[in-house]
């Protein structure tokens, strides 16, 4: 299930998903970046990341550089609170540069803040209750001043999705009025990648939603080439830098939790 936050809260919040799992076996998860930050919620998962490090019921996660698997083992069921990209920096007051990769305990930071929304998702309270009490949540916390900053980050990440990727850093200079070297410290600040890797994940995400409408492994080279990528080889190396899989073996992939979230099955 996936819904979208209120009209106030998506310059902030790009949406909600609900998961829930109610057979008692192993999944094998596998993360990997879509641009953006954001929050688990959940009271009864018992997720390990490969290690065998076990993770907390709750937590943020940074951005990400690289892919992420997971095993979860049981039943559970989840909130993700999908991010845009610089609110995790609103909300931490942390350089989002600093907490890349990172996984960080909600305990740790909000301490009890999020407890009456695990306990309702252990109850099996209705998941869009839920959703409307964390829009209640974050609204009061937006009350407060803003950084002015984040209107231009805002309106650069929207302009390098719009261009689905394909931008220069000219491009990015004459649209923000700012030089390269002060655009890419601000968004490492504010969204912990730099403007360039930002429009690769742009580039590599058009191409995903061309997959998707398309559905057809034939179709790979051409569409490659309308989601801006120089060759299919170019395109297969970032994808499997980002993904860890081809196109091919993506497309494959039956259980999609979400368009960066995907059930690995043993081989």
């Amino acid at each position: 299930m996936q819904i979208s936050p209120p009209k106030h809260l998506a310059s902030y919040i790009k949406h909600y998903i609900f998961m829930e799992n109610s057979e008692e076996n192993i999944m094998k998860l596998r993360l990997f970046t879509d641009g953006n930050t954001g929050l688990i919620l959940s009271a009864n998962i018992n997720l390990k990341d490969l290690s065998g490090d076990q993770l907390p019921l709750s937590f943020f996660y940074g951005q990400l550089t690289q892919y992420k698997d997971l095993v979860t083992n049981g039943s559970f069921s989840l909130m993700a609170v999908v991010f845009q990209p610089y609110f995790l920096n609103i909300l931490l007051k942390i350089s989002a540069k600093e907490i890349q990769n990172q996984i960080i305990s909600v305990e740790d930071v909000l301490k009890n803040e999020m407890q009456i929304f695990q306990e309702k998702l252990f109850y099996k309270t209705d998941p869009k209750l839920i959703i409307n009490d964390l829009n209640i949540y974050f609204t009061k916390f937006l009350s407060k001043i803003i950084n002015s900053d984040y209107e231009l980050i805002q309106a650069t990440q929207h302009y390098i999705i719009q261009n689905k990727g394909i931008v220069t850093s000219k491009n990015l200079e004459h649209f923000t009025g700012y030089s390269e070297r002060q655009i890419e410290r601000k968004f490492q600040n504010y969204i912990g990648l730099s403007p360039k890797k930002y429009s690769n994940i742009a580039r590599l995400h058009y191409f995903l939603s061309l997959m998707k409408t398309n559905n057809n492994e034939e179709n790979i080279t051409g569409l490659s080439y309308k989601a801006g990528y120089t060759d299919q080889s170019h395109l297969i190396k970032e994808f499997k830098n980002s993904i860890g899989l081809t196109p091919s073996e993506y497309l494959k992939t039956e259980n999609k939790l979400a368009v960066n979230f995907i059930e690995l099955h043993s081989k």
